[in-house]
């Protein structure tokens, strides 16, 4: 059986968006949907009342959530599952068999501009396969795919999979690369860089173009634009995210502390974005 796409089910609440946007995937991709709820039991233990009642409701969650899909994709393959083990655990040992991870955003905490759980945080973070974070809006239709491009590091995992899902959406794809300055030492201290902003404007354009010249060439159908600026990337592209149908960026990085892999541009993009964001594994 081929590798599924999966979505991590919280609550139909939550999730209801996320798995629409699943759905929507895995048909496009020809590959089954498996919805999967994930939960520790209480400390009573399995035989408890409160743990019966967890694992009933789970149960009936995922009936609903199965349903929905099932009508807004009749003819695609559905499966799902309940797992009495925390989230992380759980979602994070099925993503090595999963083409795609799918999560709800729900952020709480009484920080509004924070629009991802901690859980979707560490697995967008941890997972072996690339991880989808749907927020509870939906994007705005007919809007583009956005990807987030370094321009002098290797982007061949993040640009593949951003030309794909332009190409299997037929939606037009923009590159972002955002530069700045590079600051300059002297004696071991800052001091003010001099540059010619046409100089380091055209240069960085001109890695951008390198960067796409082979991609173009192999998705002809995709129609791309350069959105090259002087600005914090990660400022950038959430400022995109209103209007797109989705965000790629990739995740490189040590994994030191629970989100260190995401990098501080990943980290803050899904944080703050207002569609969802695609956080693929580089190297």
């Amino acid at each position: 059986m081929s590798h599924p796409v999966i979505v991590g089910a919280d609550d139909a609440a939550s999730t209801g968006a996320a798995v629409d946007w699943a759905a929507d995937e895995a048909d496009l991709r020809g590959a089954r949907l498996h919805l999967v709820h994930a939960w520790q039991g209480e400390p009573e233990g399995p035989g408890s009342e409160d743990a019966d009642q967890a694992r009933q409701s789970g149960a009936q969650m995922l009936d609903a959530l199965v349903r929905r899909a099932a009508d807004r994709h009749p003819e695609l393959r559905i499966t799902s599952g309940a797992v009495e083990v925390p989230p992380r655990e759980a979602l994070t040992a099925l993503s090595a068999e999963a083409q795609l991870l799918v999560l709800g955003s729900r952020g709480r905490g009484g920080f509004p501009a924070l629009l991802i759980g901690s859980t979707s945080l560490h697995l967008a973070a941890h997972a072996a396969c690339p991880v989808v974070v749907v927020p509870g809006n939906a994007p705005e239709p007919g809007a583009g795919v956005a990807v987030g491009l370094d321009g002098r590091q290797a982007d061949d995992e993040v640009l593949a999979f951003a030309f794909e899902t332009a190409q299997r959406r037929q939606l037009p794809l923009t590159a972002v690369h955002a530069w700045s300055y590079p600051l300059i030492r002297l004696s071991g201290h800052p001091a003010p860089p001099v540059y010619e902003l046409g100089h380091v404007e055209a240069e960085e354009a001109r890695l951008v173009a390198e960067l796409l010249a082979g991609w173009r060439e192999k998705y002809p159908g995709v129609p791309v634009a350069e959105d090259i600026v002087r600005s914090g990337p990660a400022k950038r592209l959430v400022a995109l995210s209103g209007s797109r149908q989705l965000l790629v960026v990739g995740r490189r990085g040590t994994p030191d502390g629970p989100v260190g892999r995401l990098g501080s541009v990943s980290q803050a993009v899904v944080q703050h974005a207002r569609c969802p964001v695609a956080v693929v594994p580089v190297g």
